[in-house]
């Protein structure tokens, strides 16, 4: 076997042991809790030892910010979400209902990753301050990304009149929240088709001609 075949397996084969940690974090964070969930349960359930865990990630709170960050992103590429191509794609749409439609579909898409460990991240930082330091940005990034997606669809072809680019930001930010996608899609039965559905029509009536 080559080097460079051999070195190939054993990338692959480490990525595939990340993906297996990362994955039983989100389990059992969720399941029992950050604050409750030892690093052995997690090396445990990913069959893995404990040390391979501070070796990869290097403590607790810095595998809960791995598992945040590849939630939001779907994979674990160093891609902030407004240089994703579904973001891009959207911005690229000619009138502001096409916009809206592809804006809903990848920020559903992600609500469908997310918002099961919404709950989950909000005890943790309640609990652990070094949790809450982790993310502690001026301004909240999901609010960023919709107020770059509302900077777009109000001048566009479609947007409905005299609606402000700060209202329309607000709008996408509070009906596109993780909590309101839960209490439809969780708590209520619906499912992520329907959500979807009701997010545009809800949405065009404030924002689409």
């Amino acid at each position: 076997m080559s080097k460079v075949k051999s070195g190939a397996n054993r990338a692959q084969k480490a990525k595939e042991t990340r993906a297996r940690m990362l994955d039983a974090a989100r389990e059992l964070f969720v399941r029992q809790g950050y604050g409750t969930t030892a690093l052995q349960d997690i090396a445990d359930l990913a069959g893995v030892a404990v040390q391979t865990i501070y070796f990869t990630f290097g403590n607790k709170r810095a595998l809960l910010k791995e598992l945040v960050d590849v939630t939001l992103a779907g994979d674990d590429a160093p891609v902030a979400t407004m240089d994703r191509p579904w973001f891009r794609e959207s911005l690229d749409a000619e009138t502001a209902p096409g916009q809206l439609r592809s804006h809903l579909r990848g920020t559903r898409q992600m609500l469908e990753r997310v918002a099961p460990i919404t709950e989950m991240l909000r005890a943790a930082a309640a609990a652990d301050s070094g949790v809450a330091e982790l993310w502690d940005e001026q301004t909240d990034p999901r609010f960023t990304v919709h107020a770059t997606a509302a900077r777009a669809l109000v001048a566009k072809p479609g947007a409905r009149e005299g609606v402000p680019e700060e209202l329309a930001a607000d709008l996408l930010y509070g009906l596109l929240s993780p909590e309101l996608y839960l209490v439809f899609v969780r708590d209520r039965g619906w499912s992520p088709d329907r959500w979807e559905r009701w997010a545009y029509e809800t949405l065009s009536s404030q924002l689409c001609a």
